[in-house]
């Protein structure tokens, strides 16, 4: 029997051990934590089908002042912080110009067009569909020109792609959400994306999939990866050292950091957001993205969870909550927000990139070794899907779709 060690329990190693398992793979899962307790725990809880085109960075140089003066919440970031973004920053700008972007897209779209299909593969196996709505998500717009310019935006991804989506007047966002104060100037309903209760308790329920498969998850220290030289890998873990002819790295923006040690290297964004549950005020139906003040209102179980945008950061900063309080008083100027539920604001880091594109297949130089990370903000969408795409390649099956665009070795130093 084939043996795996997957070194990551969030949404994308989760996905990955049961499609390997599924596949008769002896798989092990190895994390610090419990499934799903990092960045696929603080998201906005949406499976979005929408999501076609890959997040570019603007070449409006007007946009790009705004960022650099602090007068945007959709991004904040630290000086300090800056000498470490630099180069995949630029990397990423010079992949966000039109003739690459395009390319980009094809192959982003070949995987998010299929995320809903694996995702309700596992929720049908799970037995969770109580935690899932199938009925989209809203934007609202506070400028008529920047709702008409999404609105144009939208149907180009319908005439493309098939996406569905209604734009929404002022009065009727107000009807469909009751608790908003103000419906700004109208809003998109993306009517396909499926949103979640409880992201975590998602992940949990896949990794109790993955266990019943017969797969096993222990509690170790990615790290203490080792190869053995002769195509077999190793970590030390809780229950002692594990062994297994093949590893796989799917630990998200501390991918590279660990990959660093075999002589790969990969630039990567790493953009932090932080995240909040409030109780004891209103409750929407559905989240809402508020366009101009860059955050998410989603109704989650624990109450009315805040999103922010992103946050330019090196690993190990401490949380800086400027978006944070500003994505609050922006909300509690358009619901009854109520009252923090926990002590402190937690957060997440989304690795994303430079090409817009996550990393998955083998490593060149190390038999045995796999890479699976770098999927931006969509990670909680794709897990499932791309982790399909790497357990057909080490299965040596006909992929779903052609590997080639995600491939680790289009940078140079993978």
């Amino acid at each position: 029997m084939k043996a795996a060690i997957v070194l990551g329990a969030g949404m994308v190693g989760v996905s990955t051990a049961i499609h390997l398992q599924q596949r008769g793979w002896s798989v092990v899962l190895v994390d610090r934590k419990e499934p799903g307790r990092e960045t696929s725990h603080g998201n906005a809880g949406i499976i979005q089908s929408e999501a076609f085109r890959p997040y570019p960075m603007s070449h409006d140089w007007r946009e790009l002042a705004k960022i650099a003066i602090g007068r945007t919440n959709d991004l904040h970031y630290r000086i300090s912080a800056v000498p470490f973004h630099l180069g995949p920053l630029l990397c990423y700008w010079w992949h966000s110009f039109p003739k690459r972007h395009v390319r980009a897209t094809a192959a982003y779209a070949q995987i998010i067009g299929r995320a809903v299909r694996e995702h309700e593969a596992f929720i049908r196996d799970s037995e969770v569909g109580n935690l899932i709505r199938r009925d989209g998500f809203r934007i609202l717009y506070r400028e008529q020109r920047a709702l008409e310019a999404a609105a144009a935006a939208a149907e180009t991804l319908h005439e493309v792609y098939g996406v569905k989506f209604s734009v929404i007047s002022s009065s009727a966002l107000k009807q469909a959400e009751p608790a908003l104060s103000g419906g700004g100037v109208g809003g998109l309903h993306w009517l396909e994306p499926w949103t979640v209760f409880d992201p975590a308790a998602l992940v949990s329920a896949y990794a109790n999939l993955l266990t019943r498969l017969g797969g096993h998850i222990v509690r170790g220290d990615a790290q203490s990866l080792l190869g053995n030289g002769r195509g077999g890998w190793s970590v030390v873990s809780d229950e002692g050292r594990i062994e297994a002819g093949a590893a796989v790295v799917a630990l998200g923006p501390w991918s590279p950091d660990l990959l660093k040690r075999f002589g790969y290297r990969f630039p990567m964004v790493r953009k932090r957001g932080y995240y909040r549950h409030y109780a004891g005020g209103s409750q929407l139906d559905l989240p809402l993205y508020d366009a101009a003040n860059g955050y998410v209102l989603a109704p989650m179980s624990k109450g009315t969870r805040i999103t922010t945008g992103a946050e330019l950061a090196a690993l190990g900063n401490k949380p800086d909550l400027t978006q944070l309080a500003y994505a609050e008083r922006a909300a509690r100027r358009l619901i009854d927000l109520g009252w923090p539920v926990e002590p402190e604001p937690g957060f997440g880091t989304r690795p994303c990139m430079p090409d817009m594109l996550p990393v998955v297949g083998a490593a060149q130089r190390h038999p045995g070794l796999w890479m699976h990370f770098g999927h931006g903000h969509q990670g909680f969408t794709l897990g499932p899907t791309t982790g399909r795409l790497i357990a057909e390649l080490m299965n040596n099956e006909w992929p779903m779709v052609d590997p080639f665009p995600y491939r680790p070795e289009r940078y140079s130093g993978g």
